[in-house]
């Protein structure tokens, strides 16, 4: 079994290029395989491994500067759920768009997940999913507003477009592993909106430790690797990819009609035509081929292009 680590810090990083070479060969020297995103605002990511493997690698990681005292998350994995190491320089670690948001001046006021079903039980709190469609559809918890969004980018405009619905209710805010909600509680925050909420350490933490029989969660969590979801316990889910479009679908989803394996789905049914079609039967025919010869071919780690 191998050990995956999600991870994210919000720290200055004055010269995040200069990381990037020594950070790749730290993690390539353990043996991990992921995705780094580094940024002058930080850094986020996901990798897995050997224990000794990640250990190693997190050793790497808490030597950056600001980084001693980084918090993961951990979960497990049967096989290697990525392709590749890529250590990836970005304008930021994760998209908003916004250049006065900074987590680092304040945030939500983080709530255990212990504590999260009492908070947005209560009938003066609005719950806001802050993650895009595509997670939401199979996933969320029970009452959670989903702002639709195709990006996170599009959060503050709809934010714009709809705060007067929300007018006197105290927010609470919730995402996969907690760094959207860094800057999306930051965000409402100088937006004036007073009590903002966020759920400490994601959905990842509250379903880790709130027991199915008590939870408020109904579906699974997309994650961003090979696993695709994940559920109560951190125990893998059902759903799978679109190897076309790279959307998740759920069992029913994959039961409708316009499902191809590794050509189509409902969702992107309309999208393409004959010859993307045509392509995305030859690619998922040389997975095939690659996994019975006991290989991943590179396919598997990208989308329609």
């Amino acid at each position: 079994m191998l050990t995956v680590a999600a991870l994210y810090r919000f720290t200055p990083f004055p010269d995040p290029a200069a990381l990037r070479a020594p950070l790749l060969a730290a993690c390539e020297a353990a043996e991990v395989r992921g995705t780094l995103l580094i940024a002058p605002e930080g850094i986020n990511g996901t990798i897995a491994g050997t224990r000794a493997g990640i250990d190693a690698a997190l050793a790497a990681i808490r030597a950056l500067p600001g980084c001693a005292a980084i918090d993961w998350k951990e979960s497990s994995a049967p096989t290697m759920p990525f392709g590749r190491m890529k250590v990836r320089l970005k304008r930021e670690i994760v998209t908003m768009g916004q250049p006065h948001v900074d987590p680092a001046a304040g945030t939500g006021r983080y709530v255990a997940p212990t504590d999260w079903n009492a908070l947005i039980s209560a009938p003066d709190v609005v719950t806001i999913d802050t993650r895009n469609g595509y997670e939401v559809a199979i996933g969320s918890f029970e009452g959670a507003v989903d702002p639709g969004t195709d990006s996170f980018g599009d959060f503050p405009a709809w934010w714009a477009a709809n705060r007067d619905r929300f007018a006197g209710k105290r927010i609470a805010m919730f995402c996969t592993g907690g760094i959207r909600c860094e800057k999306s509680t930051n965000y409402l925050l100088g937006e004036g909106v007073p009590e903002v909420f966020h759920l400490q350490g994601g959905i990842l933490k509250y379903l880790e430790e709130v027991p199915q029989a008590e939870s408020l969660w109904q579906g699974e969590c997309f994650v961003f690797d090979d696993r695709v979801s994940l559920g109560h316990g951190l125990a893998q889910g059902t759903a799978t990819l679109c190897h076309a479009c790279r959307r998740p679908l759920t069992p029913a989803d994959r039961a409708r009609p316009e499902f191809e394996d590794g050509v189509a789905c409902h969702h992107c049914a309309a999208e393409y035509g004959p010859a993307d079609r045509a392509r995305f039967r030859e690619r998922a025919r040389q997975i095939a081929l690659a996994a019975r010869r006991g290989r991943r071919h590179l396919g598997e780690d990208g989308g329609a292009t």
